[in-house]
């Protein structure tokens, strides 16, 4: 099994041949118009460029024709004169946005990009484990990382980018942390096609450094993408087949509801930071907290406040039994941990 997701993907070279597909006479027709010298077989047409500058005034212009056609292309890139592969065919637009995002690509394809850790304390403010947080290279460039992600889903690289930071969060953690510490390790669901397939590169990476699975947290983001709660319901399944727990992020904001929460019934609960934000002087969002602690308790599930920022929420958030927390009252994301020793959790 392959997907676009999981095959190797390599940097677009400034000379190169581009392929495209399904063969289409109206297509043909119109790059001969522009002039462009265009060669085919039965089932692909591909034309050479030069630089990447005509690479992509090529695409844009064939973008305009796409949209006349009946059906969409899909295209992929090799170098000059290289064949095309059965793998690496993307939609005609992920093209044209790597090639128009090439600076945020280059640092997709080449891991410039490093894991930042923040903190996570039990009720004694003893740490007991971090959060891994993508952040820009110490000495590559920088950028934003929502606009990292975003580029990647317009590209078809968030897979890719997915599982390269699960896997850089995994490695940085072997390095600095010790066995027994927690490790909360981001997932995007939407990046998983097929749980056993597309999450090999992380569990090899945690039986080749010779780490504990039960150190392992995987945190699920972004669950407005899954349109199917079963999906999510297979990979956390998949998960903890392999010893492992998981987390469900942003509780009681958007779409990460106590509905969701109760189907899921997660190892951890992580409350959105949008409930704690003073939370000791807000009765609804009292309540609301207090909610979630309760049906928490009912199926097992730990429950973490995030975002605390004063040492009054911590508070609130410990007298209805909240025995996790994080934010920056304990610590913001750095590069490495602060010197342990470290507190140890059940879970």
């Amino acid at each position: 099994m392959n997907c676009s997701g999981c095959s190797p993907i390599h940097p677009i070279e400034d000379q190169g041949t581009l392929y495209m597909r399904p063969i289409s006479p109206a297509l043909l027709e119109a790059l001969q118009k522009q002039g462009r010298h265009v060669e085919h077989s039965d089932e692909l047409i591909w034309m050479h460029f030069m630089n990447l500058e005509s690479a992509q005034h090529c695409i844009e212009d064939i973008l305009k024709i796409e949209a006349t056609l009946p059906e969409k292309l899909t295209v992929q890139i090799t170098p000059l004169y290289g064949q095309a592969d059965a793998d690496s065919w993307i939609s005609l637009s992920m093209q044209a946005a790597r090639l128009k995002h090439a600076d945020l690509v280059s640092i997709i394809l080449e891991h410039q990009f490093s894991s930042h850790m923040q903190p996570i304390v039990d009720a004694s403010e003893q740490i007991i484990g971090f959060e891994f947080l993508l952040r820009p290279a110490e000495q590559g460039r920088p950028f934003s990382v929502y606009e990292l992600f975003e580029v990647a889903r317009d590209t078809g690289l968030h897979s890719f980018l997915d599982r390269t930071a699960r896997v850089a969060a995994i490695e940085t953690s072997a390095v600095l942390l010790p066995h027994g510490v927690k490790r909360f390790v981001n997932f995007l669901p939407s990046s998983i096609y097929n749980p056993e397939y597309c999450l090999t590169h992380t569990f090899e990476t945690i039986e080749r450094l010779s780490l504990d699975p039960k150190d392992f947290v995987f945190e699920v983001v972004e669950t407005e993408q899954i349109q199917h709660m079963s999906i999510l319901q297979h990979i956390f399944e998949v998960y903890r087949s392999h010893g492992m727990s998981v987390a469900l992020d942003d509780v009681g904001a958007g779409f990460s509801t106590i509905e969701v929460m109760n189907r899921l019934k997660p190892d951890f609960v992580k409350i959105d930071r949008s409930l704690i934000d003073h939370c000791d002087h807000d009765l609804n969002k009292q309540q609301q907290i207090i909610d979630i602690v309760e049906m928490s308790r009912r199926f097992g599930g730990r429950v973490l406040a995030e975002g605390i920022e004063r040492i009054e929420e911590f508070d609130f958030c410990r007298s209805v039994g909240i025995d996790l927390a994080q934010g920056y009252y304990f610590g913001k994301p750095t590069a490495y941990p602060p010197q342990g020793p470290y507190g140890k959790t059940s879970a």
